[in-house]
């Protein structure tokens, strides 16, 4: 819930920008470019000579950093005042979606045009503008591929208590902190820094694991490179806290990428880590109440005070962010060192996918140029052929060419004229959460194999393609209940992936009474959806039509957009047979619809949807 809550106060704060929403601009730049660009206090926050090593920054003593706010129209210098600090439940958001009032605009309190002279975008044609991104051409195995499955897996699965629990384990009578106390001890104490030892993944079998994904027909595979808590999981050259130093020792994200590869998926990677200015703040708060009450957590810890622990030789502050003012802007050597660590990851792992978990790219200069150097490092290494693909959010109509949108745990009610996707986990958070498994039933409290079924179904038919969580415990391993739903849904999509795979919308998207939300974090509105609602696809030579009926209808049914009558002008039908069977059914096409009748004696054990191959002449 706190997620959602978070993203919602973002999207309202980010009024310039409402995805999915028509003919909305986006405000790249302020009308007006004042005095305001003029002023020192600008020229030294933006200027190139004030870059340092991220790690310098963090190790300064916090009240010498100096740090840049916008206010009342003019940028000023400010320092962290300690007694006036305080950690509000969504600070910065308004700082994170600023537009600052300087030629070439900004985006996340960040510059659009970087002040360095390096070439950031590398070699190729493509460019850090808009102009030049829209440009791009999504790959045609992305098209094709239609379903993903996600490994959310980060330090934060250490105590199997959900998403966001690094950040809410130091908001003081938040569920987490209140956890946290029961099972770590106070935050001061035991903190963040030190799950991140705890995530061994000493019983991880990543081959294994994707022999399992590759079987529900998944043609992607993504790792979590990165969440909002600092933590990187590959051997990050600009990071020291990662998986390699920390933790379970080893790349995970170059282990997932061989496994995937070796079974012959692509491989895609998300990265969170943008936003770790803001939401890890949380972590230099203290108690206000009890008998801890003004004890820092253990955000306040420096390198120095790592002497003699386990961690000696790494600086807290690298991985929870230095302590600001709420309205600093981010500064340019944490916008260079998400730069860095993003190419870093870039060139090591040469991804197929990035998921970026930001609105539009993020971070200004450093943002638009990792997209273009994304592109142009996709064309380098498959010989002049563009295969890489980029999610952002919130994207307006006029730049959706520019990367593939991402509308998270949303649907569309319509069908989108460039390729889109959603992403929704197999529980109900992203990092795992046992209360999943130990509520009763087969299943707990997953999602049933049906609801996953209907969602990718109503995505496929829109023009989108669905990301599936499925989150792992610390121990690198998945529980019997999400087995269980894996296996469920891989079933189903055995027998009827041909309606999925590699086709195209067709002409109309699909028909019945049922309605759904289409607010983001909304999907569980496909609830809304039963048998008497009929999904269509199609394949690429247009000779073929799937109607997939959203359930297991008994007894005669009409598919009214097929009909000789219907304005969707379907075409005479050939022939009508039922995916996942040889059986004949009845069928008969007449002007109200295309008449069907299932065969009486076959009911498979997977009966989410009914999947008819309807061939045209």
């Amino acid at each position: 819930m706190e997620r959602r809550e978070f993203c919602r106060l973002v999207a309202a704060a980010a009024t310039a920008i409402a995805a999915p929403a028509i003919g909305e601009k986006i405000q790249e730049s302020s009308a007006q470019t004042g005095d305001a660009a003029q002023s020192p206090a600008f020229k030294a926050f933006d200027s190139p000579t004030q870059i340092r090593d991220y790690a310098e920054f963090c190790a300064a003593p916090a009240d010498e950093r100096q740090f840049y706010a916008f206010e009342n129209g003019q940028f000023i210098e400010e320092k962290l005042d300690e007694k006036t600090w305080e950690f509000g439940d969504f600070q910065g958001n308004v700082v994170e979606a600023a537009t600052l009032p300087i030629p070439g605009g900004s985006w996340d309190g960040v510059p659009m045009n970087s002040p360095l002279s390096l070439n950031l975008a590398g070699e190729g044609p493509f460019k850090p503008t808009w102009d030049s991104l829209l440009e791009y051409e999504p790959p045609e195995w992305y098209l094709d591929a239609k379903l993903a499955i996600w490994a959310h897996w980060s330090p934060q699965c250490v105590p199997e208590a959900g998403d966001w629990y690094a950040r809410y384990m130091y908001k003081e009578g938040s569920k987490q902190y209140k956890y946290h106390l029961e099972h770590y001890g106070h935050p001061s104490k035991f903190g963040y820094k030190d799950f991140t030892s705890q995530w061994t993944l000493l019983n991880w079998e990543p081959d294994a694991l994707i022999e399992r994904f590759k079987k529900t027909g998944t043609r992607l595979f993504i790792a979590l490179a990165g969440h909002h808590d600092g933590f990187d999981t590959w051997n990050s050259k600009h990071h020291p806290w990662n998986a390699v130093n920390v933790g379970p020792h080893r790349d995970v994200v170059g282990t997932w990428a061989a496994a995937a590869r070796k079974q012959g998926l692509h491989f895609g990677v998300s990265i969170h880590q943008a936003r770790n200015w803001w939401w890890f703040q949380s972590s230099h708060g203290a108690d206000k109440t009890g008998p801890m009450a003004g004890v820092p957590y253990d955000g306040d810890l420096t390198l120095a005070d790592g002497k003699g622990q386990w961690w000696e030789g790494l600086d807290p502050q690298r991985l929870y962010g230095p302590k600001h003012p709420t309205n600093a802007l981010p500064d340019i050597s944490y916008v260079k060192d998400n730069y860095d660590r993003t190419r870093d990851l870039i060139d090591q792992h040469n991804p197929d996918f990035i998921y970026s978990d930001s609105r539009l790219f993020p971070l200004g200069w450093a943002g638009m140029n990792l997209g273009a150097y994304f592109y142009n490092h996709s064309l380098k290494t498959h010989e002049g052929k563009l295969e890489a693909v980029i999610n952002i959010k919130d994207v307006p109509d006029r730049l959706l060419r520019a990367a593939v949108l991402d509308w998270e745990s949303a649907l569309m009610d319509n069908i989108r004229p460039y390729p889109w996707q959603s992403e929704f986990c197999i529980g109900n958070c992203w990092h795992y959460d046992r209360a999943n498994y130990d509520l009763p039933g087969e299943l707990g409290g997953y999602q049933h194999p049906r609801e996953l079924v209907h969602l990718l179904i109503d995505l496929v038919s829109k023009n989108g393609t669905m990301v599936l969580n499925v989150p792992g415990r610390p121990d690198g391993t998945i529980d019997s209940k999400e087995i269980a739903v894996l296996d469920a849904f891989t079933v189903w999509m055995q027998a009827n992936g041909e309606a999925i795979y590699d086709t195209r919308p067709w002409k109309v998207y699909g028909e019945g009474p049922g309605k759904v939300d289409t607010q983001e974090f909304k999907g569980d509105s496909i609830k809304n959806l039963g048998v008497s609602d009929i999904r269509f696809t199609r394949n690429k030579a247009n000779t073929v039509i799937y109607a997939l009926v959203l359930g297991w209808p008994a007894g005669e049914f009409v598919v009214q957009s097929l009909g000789t009558a219907s304005p969707a002008q379907a075409g005479k039908i050939k022939e009508v047979r039922l995916l996942g069977t040889d059986e004949r059914l009845k069928w008969t096409q007449r002007a109200d619809g295309l008449h069907v009748e299932l065969p009486p004696h076959y009911h498979p054990t997977a009966d989410y949807a009914a999947a008819l191959q309807v061939l045209l002449t």
